[in-house]
Order: structure tokens, then C-alpha cells, then sequence
């Protein structure tokens, strides 16, 4: 008989396996589970050299796999003013002053600094001005789509007078023809980004999923490794045992290897390439040769990852019908269905499973039908296709998510009706009409939808437990809606073995059970 090398008992385990959702008791052989039971059952597999834990009762659950997040920018937001709960000019003024004093040098960064944080109206430099006049100040909206920044740090990343960026980012002017403050998405605000501690390094897989032009030096580099372990610590602290990262380069995996082979990755991690709108499929061929290069249990590279809109915040989120502020304007595609339909085509002949960032129900509806060209095209196979976030859906695209095999990832503490963010000017960029629609968990699960849960730290905490409180406690904005609230079983699922299967992990991850 195989004797356990560790046996938990007197536990209360919640499987996530159907066919024994509770038990008392685990034993565990090398890395595999042998056996999960009642205490007696499992007993009988001590042996001489076997470890026990008496649990008295506590909870055991199976690691958390955090489904979508940005481990390096989140890692350095660790280190940087968060703006949680400061509302008004008085409030934002005393936290960039107090931390001024703590932090004397270079510029005042801050994260979670919502979009009505001074007021219903626009954020200008003139206004950050007054809450930091002597020196560079900016600060990123929770969704990471938006940033402010006042006039010394416009001025000193170069970008007071505006210059050429990409479609689907805007540098926002003035009337007097210089910036004003606003910089809508990343092109736009990766001038500021890269004055930052890590130098904007955090934020490349992001912003421009390429490599650093110039090669970090030894101290950079040995800098940026110590961010992102305190990082994957940190996540490893709360329960996390495996993450989807959502934005990648060489560098970011060269780094993740490093720690690595020093012994440090406490998470394991799956990192995409990220194929933004300026790449040719040509590009491909890097993320061909990151997944041969890193395939490892505890790094590897198998997933595309690209946007298909911006956010609804910002009105860049591509929607149908237009906003009800603004019936004229749907919002920026990053693709138009054309580009999206030959990338999809490619990425999944080539075997790649792919994840797009699509918001608006526009962006949903495009990447479906570009996930649907390319069945079309390759014939069908478990690809397992994901779409990140959709927070407002169209009826007649709800079903396609079952019908074409699609994963649905969503954020917890993203949702109207959980209290994590003010309702507005989310609420009014939805309108009445769709508001029923919007992050529809149960909605898309009811209709045979797979679905995985996260956080998109840094957008919000990445304690899993917060995502869990949210999914479980989510209120009704009319009683007319659906009732989108979780079970206890469905919110742990979504971190647990919805996550495993969203990775093709579900028979070696994301459930207690024997084997």
C-alpha cells in the first residue's frame, strides 16, 4: 500500500468535484492527491514517515488561479500612492503631499484615482497642478485605460504640446492647443509610465509588447526581478498558486525564468503574446518562439492576447447603438472585423489558444464572430478561445459562448452592484436600456458558458477572497434584472476549477481529488 506524505484531517475541504463536493480529509503522494474522505478513510494511509495536520476545522479549498491579471505593472503598483476612497481636492491634495514627504524624489505616481475623483466634470493638469505644483504628478484610473497627469510630468515625458500615437490612444488638448491632461489608453500615457521607478519597464508588455530599446543594465534588471517577486509573494500570500498573466515580452519571461531558477517562482505563471494593432501577422513567429521556449509546469507561453476595445469610463469601449450621451459615437475598435477574422484564423491554426479584451457589446460581438471565422476555416477543436471582461452583451451573442466552445472571463469586483467603484459614470455610459445586460455572470453561465473568474490587478485587488465577497453579494440595480449573484460553489469555481480548465489544467489542477 502507498503510504501519504502528507495527511490533512479534520478539515472542512470544499472539493470543487462534483461527485464529493465535501469532505474531512486529504492525503497527498509527491504532488498528487491519493485520496480525499472522512478522517477514518484517509487515516489508513499513514504511514511511519507521514506528515499530519490537524486542520480543527478550518478550511481547505484548492489553490486560486487568478485568471487575469498584470503581474509586473501590479507588482510595481505595491510601491506607488493608491488612491482608494480619496474624493475631492482637499482629500487628493493632503495623500500627494503626504506621500511628497515620504517620497521626495521623482514623480508621484498614483493608482486607483477614479474618474469623478475631483468632480463629475473633466480632469485637467491645471487641477492636478493644485494638488502637486512642484513636481511631476500623475495618476491611472482603477481600469488602467485612463491616466491625468499635471503639467510638469506632461512637460518632462514630453508630451505638453501632443504628439503622433497610435489609433484607439488619445492624447486629449486644450483649446489653447497644448494637452490637457487626459491620456486615454497606452500609447498616450506610456511617456509618463516611463518615468517611473521600473521606468516604465513594468508596463511594456502592456503598452507596447515589445522589449526595452535599450538593454537594462545590470542594476535595472536586478531592480525589476526584486519588483516582481515581491509581486508574486505577495499573490503567493493570499492563496494564489497559479495566474493568467494578461501582457507579455521577452523581457517580462527572461525575468519570470530568472526567479525561477533561483528558486523564487512561488506562482506559476502563463504568459501571452500580446498582439496589438500596429503587429503584422508575421509577428507570430515571436510568440512561436516563446512557446518553445518557455513550456515549463511553472512558465509557459500558449495564449494571444489582444484588444479589441478600450473602456467604457473613457467611451472607448466599442459599443452598439452608440452611448445614450452621445448616440454618435460607438467607441474605437482595435481591429476592424477583416483584421480580427485573419489574426483569429492564424493564431488558431497555428494551435494558440487566444484571449481578447472586448468590453463594449460590440467588441464582444466582433470577437465572436472572428472566433467563428476561424472554425470556420480551421474546422472545429478544443481551442478554448477566451473573451476578457464582457461587461455589456447583446442578447443574440449570449448563447454563441456555449455553442462555440468560447471561456468567458470576468472580474467580480468590476460589477455595478458590488460597491468596489462608484456607480458613475459607468451607469450612465451603459444606459437603462442594456443595464439588465451588463456583467452577466449567471446570464452567460445559465446559458452553458464556461467561465473563470479574476481580478485584473492592478484594475482591482487581487485578493481572491474580495472577488468572492463581490460575486456573492452583488445587488440588483432594478428589480426587473436578473439575479446575477454566485453561489459560494460557483464563486470558488470560477478561482478554482474554472481557471484550471480555462488553462487546460482541469486534470491536474483546480479540484481535490484522487489522482
Amino acid at each position: 500500500m502507498t503510504h501519504a506524505d502528507l495527511i490533512i484531517r479534520n478539515a472542512r475541504i470544499m472539493t470543487m468535484d462534483d461527485a464529493c463536493p465535501w469532505a474531512e480529509s486529504l492525503a497527498v503522494s509527491g504532488n498528487v492527491v491519493i485520496a480525499v474522505g472522512s478522517t477514518d478513510e484517509v487515516g489508513n494511509l499513514a504511514g511511519p514517515a507521514t506528515r499530519t495536520i490537524d486542520a480543527g476545522g478550518a478550511s481547505v479549498l484548492p489553490g486560486f488561479i487568478e485568471s487575469h491579471l498584470h503581474i509586473f505593472s501590479g507588482a510595481a503598483s505595491l510601491s506607488r500612492l493608491d488612491l482608494t476612497g480619496v474624493e475631492g481636492k482637499d482629500a487628493l491634495r493632503n495623500a500627494v503631499m503626504n506621500w511628497s514627504a515620504r517620497q521626495p524624489d521623482g514623480i508621484i505616481f498614483a493608482n486607483q484615482a477614479h474618474y469623478t475623483i475631483l468632480g463629475s466634470g473633466p480632469i485637467t493638469r491645471q487641477m492636478l497642478d493644485e494638488a502637486c505644483p512642484d513636481r511631476p504628478f500623475a495618476m491611472m484610473a482603477p481600469d488602467s485605460h485612463t491616466a491625468w497627469a499635471n503639467t510638469s510630468a506632461l512637460a518632462a515625458a514630453g508630451i505638453l504640446n501632443g504628439r503622433q500615437i497610435n489609433p484607439g490612444s488619445e492624447i486629449v488638448m486644450a483649446a489653447d492647443g497644448t494637452a490637457s491632461g487626459e491620456l486615454r489608453e497606452t500609447d498616450a500615457f506610456a511617456p509618463v509610465i516611463a518615468m517611473t521607478e521600473n521606468q516604465g519597464r513594468e508596463a511594456l508588455g502592456y503598452t507596447t509588447a515589445r522589449n526595452p530599446v535599450l538593454a537594462p543594465t545590470r542594476s535595472q534588471r536586478a531592480a525589476d526581478i526584486m519588483t516582481l517577486q515581491q509581486g508574486i509573494e505577495y499573490c503567493a500570500s493570499l492563496g494564489i498558486t497559479s495566474m493568467h498573466n494578461m501582457d507579455g515580452n521577452l523581457y517580462q519571461c527572461e525575468l519570470l525564468q530568472d526567479i525561477h531558477q533561483a528558486g523564487g517562482l512561488d506562482c506559476r505563471i502563463e504568459v501571452p503574446f500580446h498582439y496589438k494593432n500596429d503587429k503584422q501577422l508575421s509577428d507570430l513567429e515571436e510568440a512561436e518562439h516563446m512557446r518553445r521556449t518557455w513550456s515549463s509546469d511553472h512558465l509557459w507561453c500558449n495564449r494571444v492576447k489582444l484588444f479589441m476595445d478600450g473602456v467604457l469610463d473613457s467611451g472607448t469601449a466599442f459599443v452598439l447603438d452608440g452611448y445614450p450621451d452621445d448616440p454618435s459615437s460607438t467607441g474605437d475598435p482595435l481591429f476592424s472585423a477583416e483584421e480580427f477574422n485573419d489574426i483569429a484564423s492564424q493564431c488558431d491554426s497555428r494551435g494558440f489558444q487566444i484571449a481578447v479584451h472586448a468590453i463594449g457589446d460590440a467588441a464582444v460581438r466582433r470577437t465572436l464572430d472572428g472566433y467563428q471565422a476561424a472554425r470556420k476555416i480551421n474546422g472545429n477543436r478544443d481551442s478554448r478561445h477566451r473573451i476578457e471582461h464582457i461587461e455589456i452583451i447583446d442578447e443574440a451573442d449570449i448563447k454563441r459562448f456555449a455553442e462555440l466552445g468560447v471561456i468567458a472571463s470576468m472580474q467580480p469586483l468590476h460589477a455595478l452592484g458590488t460597491g468596489s467603484y462608484p456607480m458613475e459614470p459607468t451607469r450612465s455610459k451603459i444606459g437603462d436600456a442594456k443595464l439588465a445586460r451588463a456583467f452577466a455572470w449567471n446570464t452567460l453561465r445559465n446559458a452553458g458558458a464556461s467561465l473563470c473568474f479574476a481580478s485584473d490587478w492592478p484594475v482591482s485587488p487581487v485578493d481572491p477572497l474580495a472577488s468572492i465577497k463581490a460575486a456573492m453579494t452583488r445587488e440588483k440595480l432594478h428589480p426587473s434584472h436578473p439575479d446575477q449573484r454566485q453561489s459560494l460553489h460557483q464563486a470558488v469555481h470560477g478561482y478554482t476549477a474554472g481557471g484550471a480548465y480555462a488553462e487546460f489544467n482541469e486534470n491536474r489542477k483546480g479540484t481535490l481529488k484522487a489522482g
